[in-house]
Formats: structure tokens, sequence, C-alpha cells
């Protein structure tokens, strides 16, 4: 019997009270395969359906095929199970185990879950973009929708208390865990080595001193790939099957991976991370950990998604090594040194803090809802990558200006695409070859698909030959997203116009040398020189990886500038010739690539006037000449406004908007924006401050202070409130603080030596006098013995000069 026996009446009393409840279950307690089965006899469900969600395919096909075995069925009567590639439906079906992005595609079709009873949320804990959504969606429906439909959360790890009250303090039930012990073995790595020599040892030490099949986990398809070559070289024990496990494997090889050895045969399986929770492989008692995972980072600025190859979490590290004791006493190896376990970070952080948020804004969109607040999610998403996601779905069309969903974020809604990958297949279909757009995004979204050569056009030749079971699934799939986007068929489409319609900021131009290419993002990135692809002038770029600065390109196509002309902005720019003389250029731009250029002749006083204009609203104020006495008077207005809000707005955003009312009567007459200096911008600042206001701006905030002994400049940017940096005698004999602001604001009086080094910084100087003079008196005298150094500075003259000599 399994842990998850001993806690399943207190689950079933739990969810026939509430309508939510979070079961927390370590490794190996069985809650994945018992629970949903365990339900599926309770009043309260009747004749609904229970969906169980899973974070990947596999681990969802082979939850479905465990507990049909249980049944002694098949996928498709009691238990069936939905995927994005699969399905294994059938009308008596009861439970559904589907994919998470399965789901939430699920629920936004129907908010109330029609025939549906509950929803179990399981491997909670990964967190993904799609699980955050799913459950706030379900949340959302149920408060004002399903008040009877029951929500489960079930997790290996998991912060408890904080989903249980995001789900209003539902009631929590704990399994124990059955694992046997594991012995730990830290094997260690030189960096110096590659991982797939240190896990290819690590696998031959592991088959001379264990028994049992091994499993060995690996960031990606590429290490693992390697690593089959590696042992291939070593392995001399014709019994062991070296055998890999990911994703994009057929099921077929999954099967492999997954089913039991024959008697007499051990098996390696070198896996990626989906190995680490949902799945059961039959006779591992080794793990070895290579400490790494691959995981999406994506950057707003650049509009692109990485896979980032990091250290394990702990608690990763910690489902690894639990594999290794699910049916008896097991040993793991961690090629890493124990220390480094304590600099593991807890938990990886949750997908929605890292992910392109674009198809989330537009799930968002269909819903009702133009921000994320008010759903029950755990962590917010991003500020700014959330508004970049609407901005990208603005420039899609599929969100008005407003952000209003519009007719063609409709459609983009109908193909269960991501919405840069949906508008590329449903501009296809408007071209009349819809199944070319659905083959195109079968290939973008599904990792090898079509094989690796980075010509889109070699790959959709590939996939048109491949007969594989997953290349007929995905032939099966793009039909089916060609339907949805309304079926274009006749018509011819260029893959690279598709592209550039889907990623504008990766239009990319040849420069320098084969192979150098400059994106419309203003990237650097390049191809191999001898790829065919490298002599093209223009590309389409749909996949790069490998830098920070500068990235290899994975696949692009050949592209026609002149297809993008609805995306090629005019400019026509002053310049100066080598000459000296001043002529209007007509620069045709798509993003940072300037297409082409000409000279169209001298220019007038209204195209110079136009043409600083469109500079100052293509580079901002700080093109500007910006000097000592506008940048003051902008900080004295600033200081003023947070006395009084009436004064006018001095920042960046503020003049920007009032730019037609100071700044562009500066440039009727003016040749370049250099020519605008520091006064003439003072002056057209000082435009914005009213007529009868002028003189209590000298009043309110004076631009420098007046002293005994003349004057010195007061900084109101400074940090702290308005400063003045002034030698500490020039003000003797004052006796009250200066005062600004109409004497509400204390000045902050940095006082220095002769030397103009600090002395005291003070907003109280009679206390100053009275006070800590003394002390600073005393060292002032041994420093600067021929300087007067007064007991009672209140009283004594101000100076700014030494004493005769002799005194």
């Amino acid at each position: 019997m399994l842990p998850i026996h001993a806690v399943l009446d207190e689950l079933k009393a739990a969810l026939a009270a509430n309508n939510t409840a979070v079961l927390a279950a370590p490794p190996g307690a069985g809650k994945t395969t018992v629970v949903p089965l365990a339900l599926l006899d309770q009043p309260w469900l009747a004749d609904g359906k229970i969906l169980v969600l899973e974070p990947r395919r596999l681990a969802a096909r082979a939850a479905a095929e465990r507990m049909a075995q249980t049944l002694g069925e098949t996928p498709g009567q009691t238990v069936g199970y939905r995927t994005r590639l699969q399905s294994r439906i059938g009308p008596a079906t009861r439970i559904e185990v589907i994919t998470e992005g399965v789901f939430t595609r699920m629920i936004l079709d129907d908010p109330g879950l029609d025939g549906v009873g509950a929803v179990l949320f399981d491997e909670f804990h990964e967190r993904s973009l799609d699980a955050d959504l799913g459950l706030a969606l379900a949340r959302d429906s149920q408060s004002v929708l399903r008040e009877d439909l029951r929500l489960l959360v079930m997790s290996a790890t998991l912060d408890i208390v904080g989903v249980a009250k995001l789900l209003d303090g539902a009631p929590v039930i704990e399994a124990q865990g059955r694992m046997f012990p594991v012995e730990t073995h830290y094997a260690g790595r030189n960096p110096l080595e590659r991982l797939e020599e240190a896990m290819a040892r690590a696998v031959m030490q592991a088959l001379g001193e264990e028994t049992g099949s091994v499993l060995a986990f690996l960031p990606g398809q590429g290490e693992i790939h390697r690593t089959v070559q590696a042992l291939k070289a070593r392995l001399r024990d014709p019994a062991v099957d070296v055998v890999p496990l990911y994703g994009a494997l057929d099921k077929n090889e999954q099967d492999q991976a997954l089913d039991p050895s024959p008697p007499g045969r051990r098996k390696v399986v070198l896996a990626t991370s989906v190995a680490e929770t949902s799945l059961t492989i039959e006779g591992v008692r080794v793990v070895i950990d290579g400490g790494l995972s691959r995981v999406p980072r994506f950057e707003p600025s650049s509009g692109l998604t990485r896979l980032a190859t990091v250290r394990v979490s702990r608690s990763s590290a910690e489902q690894r090594r639990g594999r290794a004791g699910r049916t008896e006493p097991g040993v793991c190896y961690r090629l890493w040194d124990e220390e480094q376990t304590r600099g593991l970070v807890p938990h990886q952080r949750p997908e929605i803090l890292e992910a392109d948020l674009t198809g989330f804004a537009l799930d968002l969109a269909r819903w009702g809802a133009r921000t994320a607040e008010g759903l029950a999610l755990l962590d917010a998403p991003p500020a700014g990558a959330f508004a970049e996601a609407r901005a990208v779905l603005t420039r899609l069309e599929a969100l008005d200006e407003d952000g209003n969903l519009t007719a063609h974020g409709r459609r983009l809604i109908r193909i269960p695409l991501t919405p840069r990958l949906a508008h590329l297949v449903a501009v296809a279909s408007d071209g009349g070859a819809a199944l070319t757009g659905g083959r195109i995004a079968a290939i973008l979204s599904e990792p090898g698909l079509g094989g690796k050569d980075p010509d889109l056009g070699e790959r959709l030749r590939q996939l048109r030959q491949d007969r594989s079971p997953r290349a007929r699934d995905a032939m099966t799939l793009a039909e089916r997203w060609a339907r949805a986007a309304g079926g274009g068929k006749g018509g011819t489409v260029d893959p690279g116009t598709l592209l550039a319609e889907a990623f504008p900021e990766r239009v990319a131009r040849a420069r320098g040398k084969p192979g150098e290419i400059l994106l419309a993002s203003g990237r650097g990135a390049f191809l191999d020189p001898t790829e065919l692809l490298a002599r093209e002038p223009w590309l389409a770029v749909a996949e790069m990886g490998g830098g920070d600065a500068r990235d290899r390109i994975r696949l692009a196509a050949p592209l026609d500038p002149l297809a993008l002309g609805h995306r090629i902005t005019v400019e026509d720019r002053l310049t100066k010739e080598p000459s000296g003389r001043m002529v209007m250029r007509r620069i045709r731009r798509l993003g940072a690539i300037v297409v082409d250029e000409k000279i169209t002749g001298p220019p007038d006083r209204s195209q110079i006037s136009a043409a600083l204009r469109a500079e100052v609203e293509a580079g901002g104020l700080s093109i500007l000449a910006w000097g000592e006495r506008a940048g003051a008077l902008r900080a004295r207005l600033t200081f003023l406004r947070t006395l009084d809000p009436d004064w006018p707005d001095a920042s960046d955003a503020a003049l920007l908007a009032t730019r037609e009312t100071w700044l562009w009567p500066l440039l009727d007459g003016a040749k370049s924006l250099a020519g605008i200096g520091d006064a003439a911008l003072e002056q057209g600042l000082k435009a914005l401050v009213p007529w009868d206001r002028h003189r209590s701006l000298d009043d309110l905030a004076p631009a420098r202070l007046t002293t005994p002994l003349g004057s010195a400049a007061i900084d109101y940017a400074a940090e702290g409130g308005p400063r003045v940096d002034i030698r500490v005698q020039e003000l003797f004999g004052v006796t009250a603080h200066p005062m600004v602001g109409g004497g509400r604001v204390p000045l902050t009086l940095a006082l220095l030596s002769p030397a103009r080094r600090p002395v005291q910084v003070t907003k109280d100087l009679p206390g100053f006098w009275a006070g800590s003079w003394a002390a600073v008196r005393a060292e002032m005298r041994g420093r600067y013995p021929r300087h007067p150094w007064p007991e009672n500075p209140a009283e004594a003259p101000p100076t700014n000069r030494v004493k005769p000599r002799g005194t």
C-alpha cells in the first residue's frame, strides 16, 4: 500500500466539506495515480469528470497509462489523456490527464467548465506559467460561476501556507513519503572537464559498484546525445542498454526508457529534468545528478527567450536524489562537492517572473482583464515584462490602442499557439497558404522537428519527408491550426515574410564579414560563413542563442525587404557634409537597420525646424546641450513643485509633453540642436513659468545664497534638499540659518576649510556655532594657523583672507 492511502479518507472529507484543498505529498507517495481514482465515487462528483493537470506531455501520458493499467484498461476508456500532439479520450472517459496549457485553453473556451467536477493541479511546485494562470482562472470561475467545482492543488515541495492562503484558507492534508534509504556520494567534477565526459565516467563507476538500473540527469538533448557517444566508447557489457529520455522523443523511444528492463538486463536512462517528478522508471536504484538544468529566460529588451543552463535548486536536487529510493535502498552520485550544496538556491524562480508574458496577456484580455490584479496568483507578473507583452500584442494588432481585444485578436485566440505564431499562421492563411504557416509554426514550437539545418526552407522540406510518428502528429497539428486560421488555400507565401511578420525585431541585414548580421533590434548576430544563408543580404530570423552581446542564428529564412514596406519608417534628417554644406537626408529604416538613404537637397527653414523636432522626438531631451544655467533652473522648479504643485513640472516626461510651448520656438532659426545653448534653454524653460510668478521664483528659490562677502550657488538637485558648499569663514557673523521656500526649508550648508575640504554639514548654523564649533576650531587652528578661528564666530567678522604675518 502506498503512503497516500493513509490520508485518502481525510482528503475525501476535506473535499466533501470544502471546494478547495491542498495536498502535500513527497515523491513516491502515489498522489498522481491514486488520488484521481479514489475520488471517482465521491457524491459531489456525480457524473462529472476529473481533470488532472501535469506540467509535461510525457508525464500526462505516463500517468494516464498507469491509472488505466490499474483498472485493467487502456487509455481512452475510464482514464484518458490529452496533450497538444496526442489525445486518447473516449465517450466513457471520467478522468482526463491533460497538460497545463491544454487546461488554460479549455477554461478560456468554457469558463464554466461544463461537465467537470474537479480540477487537480499536480506537481504545482514547478510553478509553470500555465499552472499559475490555470489556477487563477479556475479560482475566478469557481467564485463567480461554479461554486460546486472542486480544486485540489497537489505538490511534493511547496509553500503550503502561501497556497492555502491564496485559496482562502483551504484545508491542508499532508502525506508521509515512502522512500527507502539513499546513500549520497559527492563525486565532484573538474570545471575544465566537459559534463558529458564527467557523466560517462560516473556512469561507468556506478555500473561497476552498484546493481540495478541508472538514471542520469543532464540539462538538455545535446548533452544527452554526447554522453551516449561517450558511453558507447567505454561500455563493453552487452547486457546494459543506454536510452535517452526527453520530451521531444517519439512515444516508442520514451517507452524504452520508462518500461522495466527484461530479466538479466540493466539500462542507463539519460534524462532531462522531465524525469524529476511524476514519472516512475522501473528498476532504477542509482541516480547520477549532473547538477544542471536548462530553463527559459525571457529578455523583454530583445524579445528573445533563451534557454539558460543553471545550477539546480536544492528542492530539485532532492527530487532527483529521491528517484533512487522509490522501490528499494539506492545510491545517488552528485557531480559536485558537498559544500556546494549549501550554495544552491532553495527553489527555482516561478516561470511568471522569467517568461515571455505575451500569451499570458492575450489570455487575460480574452478573460476580460487588462491587468492581473484581483486574480489568485502567488506572484504578480513583473510590470515591465507585462507592459512589453501588451505592446507586442498592439503591434500584432491583437489589441487596440486602448488595450481592448480586436477582431484580429479574437482570431488569434482561435489558433492554439503563442500570439506571434498564431499571427504568422493567420497572415499565411490570408495569403492562401495556411498549411505552410501551420508547418512553420510546428517547426518553431517543437524542438528538432525537421532536423537542425538553420535554413527554414530546408526544415520544411525535411518535415514533409519525415514519416516518424512525431512528424505525423505535428503535421496533423499544423492542419488543425490552418483550419482554425481560416484554411486559406491555393496561394503561396514567402517563409521569410511570415517570420518577419511574427518577429519584426528579428529582421536582419548582412554587414561586415560573411555571416555577420545586424538585427532590427540593434543587436548583432552571426552565422557560420560556410552556410548558404550567410550569402543572403537580408534574413528573417526565427531562433537565436548563445551570447550576451552576439548570438548564433539557429533558424532563419531569406527575406525581400520590399515585402515589409508597411514596417519601414521614413526619417528626414539634417546633416552637415564634409564641405560644411547643410543637406537633408531621407533615411528609410527597419528599426536599427538603414534600408537606404539619399540626399533630397538643401533644407529650407521649415525643413530644418521639422528635422530638429524629429531628432528630439527620436532621441529625447538628453540630446539637447543642457548646461549649468538650464539645469539649475530645472532643479529650482522641481524644488518649488514639492512645495506647491501649481509650479511647472520640469521632469523629462512633462517637458516632452509641453515641448511645443517652450522648446519648439527655440528651434525656429536654429541650424542644429547643438546651436541651442544653455542660455537659450534657460529662457525656453522660463516660458513655462507664468509671468506673475517670475519674481516669486527668485524670492522662493533664489539661484544663489547672499553672504556677507558675496554669494554662493545653491544646488537644488542635491540629495537631502537644497545645498550650498561654502567656506565656513565666509559665514562668520551669521546668526540665523539661511532658508529658502519662503522660510520653510533650511539650506543644507556644507561648510568647508580654507582648502575647500569638508568640515561640517549642518541645517542649524547657530546650533553649530554654539556646539561642535569648539572641536572644529581646535582642529582648524592646528591645520591652518594663519587663518582666524574666533572663539565666538557668531560675533566675528566674515573673512576669506589670512592673518598678516606675525599676528
